[in-house]
């Protein structure tokens, strides 16, 4: 399988339909694992009708992570080329990307997400390893260029 990853300064509104958000809490990385799954991947989804971007982050961080206390900054739009299960036809998908300090969550997740882990490097096993590595390193680009780490 082969997958293309860019990065935009930015896009129409109508052509995002992800919202990604690499995390961190007290100086490590966020990551959840997925009920069905034994791979790690940053919290994220589906925009859904009606719903701006930016509330489409705030939502998928609470439901991936139980984030209640917490400042996102988007970061930039990211586009997958490639066949994938969520694009059957290849073509070009977009997503807006973002960054999450979080400083407080819930005690108990409500959604398809098993448990968060917290760590200081990359996980060896990724969901979506063509994709989600690349995010973070542009996370970690972003963050250096505006003096956050």
């Amino acid at each position: 399988m082969s997958l293309e990853v860019k990065f935009y300064d930015k896009v129409e509104d109508r052509l995002l339909r992800f919202a990604v958000i690499v995390s961190r809490s007290n100086g490590k990385w966020v990551f959840c694992k997925h009920r069905e799954r034994d791979t790690f991947e940053v919290p994220g989804g589906h925009r859904e009708a009606g719903e701006d971007i930016l509330t489409t982050a705030k939502r998928e961080l609470y439901e991936e992570t139980g984030a209640i206390d917490f400042k996102i900054t988007p970061v930039c739009v990211y586009s997958v080329s490639g066949v994938t299960r969520l694009n059957p036809s290849g073509k070009e998908d977009f997503g807006m990307l973002y960054f999450a300090e979080i400083k407080e969550f819930e005690n108990e997740l409500h959604s398809e997400i098993e448990k968060i882990f917290f760590m200081e490097d990359m996980p060896k096993r990724w969901t979506y390893p063509l994709i989600q590595p690349k995010l973070l390193e542009q996370v970690k680009i972003f963050l250096k260029k505006h003096a956050f780490l």
